[in-house]
């Protein structure tokens, strides 16, 4: 059981938030005040995972400047040669921020460039591409990404468990007792997150047991998965030092309920005007024209989709068609929309989209770059997203189903790989040689899954034949 204490680092709310518009000078001044003696370059790999080089204070002008020199041959995603040039990661101090979980160290990301110039396999620079895309119709796109995660311990027998093993009952969504119990890592991550200037509105136990899941205010794509990326390293050193593990994978076990990661979307104008709402929407779901389009694009492109938004074997444990082992499913495998539905892979919370699929061990830069494409080709393209399903897809059959003439995700990584192949959208907004990468390592991954001989298949063929 957690016990709270007191943070060192615990000062008056917005005193460890990073001032706005910093020059060098302000920077090191900032940075001074709060004691920072080390600055992390950081960037992700294909798969949205932290890589960082930690560089002595006294050299951040060179992050901003010269950058920092990684060997991209040793991380997963980036197509460069033992031979060819570095990676260099071209620090922007608009991303810096202190790490308030490990005293005496800031980090910043940037550009990730070769050879001078911005590397078209780094998710981070693809998502900037997609953006630019928005920006020039004086667009933005606003997201509220919600991470779901478990709370684990590792067990004498090898296997994991909730970290508070009282934490057992059998529907334990919101269960008061079972928020309490971890309420010091909670309560770390939160503050984290608060003294950065990320707003947390709401945490929960989820339901599974061990699930959890803190919700922060919504912000642009971008900031939206840097947010994320600080969200899931301080969950991950809190847990580690409070001797728990937080884990991010889609389905941990088979007897719990699976960590989605859904992606609320609206699109701003100049002024900050939502243009996915529309009062006046003859559905009741207060959606503008724009709003249908943009769904439509994601329905047009949602099995070639599915690949980068759960794109882990594991993941397809979790989007799975009827009921889990786990009992209650909240997997959206239903190629539809629909109003508060969320047995659909688009909700509509009135006024802005929410897509379902997405689970906590997708890469957000990459998540939110596909979703912006798939989007904007139904926005371009004028499609209809047909009438809403309101209807609880769980309680259908197949044949019931295939009646409405609504499609089903795939149903393996194998399955999504081959629609995203397939998909030239992804190939021309995400850039080929890209989609080629991201398709190799995951073939690789389904092939190494296939020849893995499981627990599941000693039990049940060791002695059968």
């Amino acid at each position: 059981m957690l016990h709270s204490d007191h943070w060192s680092w615990r000062k008056a709310p917005g005193q460890l938030s990073t001032p706005e518009n910093l020059d060098l000078d302000k920077a090191k001044q900032f940075l001074a005040q709060n004691h920072v003696r080390y600055v992390l370059a950081q960037f992700v790999d294909i798969y949205g995972v932290a890589k960082s080089k930690s560089v002595p204070i006294d050299h951040l002008e060179d992050v901003l400047t010269d950058g920092v020199g990684f060997a991209g041959g040793g991380v997963f995603g980036m197509r460069l040669a033992p031979h060819e040039a570095e990676y260099m990661l071209i620090g922007d101090l608009s991303t810096l921020k202190l790490l308030p979980w490990a005293p005496g160290y800031a980090r910043v990301m940037g550009t990730g460039t070769v050879n001078n110039a911005a590397h078209g396999l780094d998710t981070r620079n693809i998502l900037k591409q997609q953006i630019a895309r928005l920006s020039e119709r004086g667009w933005t796109l606003n997201t509220g990404i919600e991470p779901e995660f478990s709370l684990l311990q590792r067990t004498a027998d090898g296997s994991v468990a909730p970290f508070d093993d009282t934490d057992c009952l059998q529907k334990p969504a919101y269960d008061y007792r079972g928020l309490s119990r971890v309420r010091t890592f909670l309560e770390r991550v939160t503050e984290s997150l608060q003294v950065l200037g990320i707003d947390v509105y709401q945490i929960d136990h989820e339901d599974a047991n061990g699930q959890y899941e803190i919700n922060f205010k919504y912000a642009d794509a971008l900031t939206s998965a840097d947010n994320i990326i600080l969200f899931k390293m301080a969950a991950a050193e809190i847990a580690h030092e409070l001797g728990a593990i937080c884990s991010f994978m889609p389905k941990p076990k088979s007897s719990m309920t699976g960590n989605g990661m859904h992606i609320h979307c609206s699109i701003a104008d100049a002024k900050g005007k939502n243009l996915f709402h529309d009062a006046s929407d003859a559905s009741g779901m207060g959606l503008s024209p724009l709003a249908y389009h943009f769904t439509a694009g994601i329905l047009a492109h949602a099995r070639a989709l599915t690949a980068l938004l759960a794109p882990s074997v594991n993941s397809y444990k979790r989007l799975v068609v009827g009921r889990t082992a786990s009992g209650t499913t909240w997997a959206p495998v239903f190629v539809t929309y629909g109003d508060n539905n969320r047995t659909a892979m688009v909700r509509i919370p009135y006024g802005r989209v929410e897509l379902r699929v997405g689970d906590s061990g997708m890469n957000p830069y990459l998540a939110q770059a596909a979703v912006i494409a798939a989007g904007l080709d139904g926005i371009d393209r004028k499609l209809d997203p047909g009438p809403p399903q309101n209807i609880n897809f769980y309680a259908l059959t197949p044949k019931e189903v295939a009646a409405r003439k609504v499609d089903v995700l795939p149903q393996s990584l194998g399955e999504s790989i081959a629609a995203l192949e397939a998909d030239e959208l992804f190939k021309s907004q995400l850039g080929e040689d890209f989609v080629d990468e991201f398709v190799s390592l995951k073939r690789e991954e389904w092939i190494d899954y296939h020849r893995h001989v499981s627990d599941w298949e000693t039990k049940r063929y060791l002695s059968f034949f």
